[in-house]
């Protein structure tokens, strides 16, 4: 998500894989720094993966079934496992939620949503954070975030609803160049057929109402077609699934989403904030 995300301990997956790795460049009489030289990764970066200092990348374990010959796909296969390994720790149960959904029901009142948010808007975003974050993890975290935008190309589809607070869009995250970037993006992805993108005006509490003061909210359609809402205040997270409860939140959701503006009106706002319309 958006928040400061601490470093976390390595998980099964990545112990696991650098196991398997260790053993295979073992079995082959390889050295760390030949595995280096044939995957193009530095001896350092073979090291620190088969210590789990550092997770191995999505291109690192292309490349380390290359070199090691492995015939199984266990490499392969592990990429999305080690990649979930990555997440911070309040997440990772529900991204599994999230990329398995029929449909999202987003509120964002901070920043874009992870889901749409640019390469160089992530990394502005998470590496500005407190505490600040080493840069590998910087990056892990990046990469992992980057990951999740599958779901956009997923098939079957997964329809999406985003509702973004004016605010987001107007302020600036890491330069005036990635703001327009991002801001270009997310008009792009709200042309898409399964996203519904809203913004909810900063003069929409006027008439005295603004339902979105309790703060942003996800809500989730399983494939069983149950419903949840998940909730992450200040690095802590939150599944709600009483279903009076998540009752309460679609109701909130549907007031926040009477009161944003309609979609066309809304990307018209997005491509002119991005100077792609006069």
């Amino acid at each position: 998500m958006a928040r400061a995300e601490n470093k976390v301990t390595a998980g099964n997956a990545t112990r696991l894989v650098a196991h398997i790795a260790r053993m295979m460049r073992l079995q082959k009489g390889m050295t760390q720094e030949q595995v280096g030289v044939e995957t193009g990764f530095s001896a350092a970066a073979i090291s620190a993966m088969e210590t789990c200092a550092q997770p191995a990348s999505d291109q690192m374990l292309v490349a380390l079934g290359r070199v090691l010959g492995d015939e199984l796909g266990i490499f392969e296969e592990a990429r999305e496992f080690v990649r979930l390994d990555k997440y911070p720790a309040q997440f990772k149960n529900y991204v599994l939620l999230e990329q398995k959904a029929v449909g999202l029901c987003l509120y964002a009142t901070l920043v874009v949503h992870g889901l749409f948010q640019t390469e160089a808007y992530a990394r502005a975003l998470i590496g500005g954070g407190y505490p600040p974050l080493p840069e590998e993890r910087v990056e892990e975290l990046v990469e992992a975030r980057m990951a999740r935008k599958a779901l956009l190309d997923r098939d079957p589809v997964a329809l999406i609803e985003l509702i973004v607070e004016e605010g987001v869009l107007r302020r600036t995250i890491g330069s005036q160049e990635v703001m327009r970037d991002q801001l270009s993006h997310l008009a792009e992805c709200a042309k898409r057929r399964n996203v519904t993108l809203q913004v909810l005006p900063l003069d929409c509490g006027l008439l005295g109402e603004y339902a979105g003061a309790r703060g942003e909210m996800e809500m989730v359609e399983t494939p069983d077609h149950d419903r949840l809402v998940y909730l992450e205040p200040q690095d802590e997270s939150l599944l709600i699934s009483d279903a009076a409860k998540v009752s309460t939140y679609a109701q909130r959701y549907a007031k926040i989403r009477s009161q944003a503006l309609g979609p066309r009106e809304s990307l018209g706002l997005i491509e002119r904030l991005a100077g792609d319309r006069e």
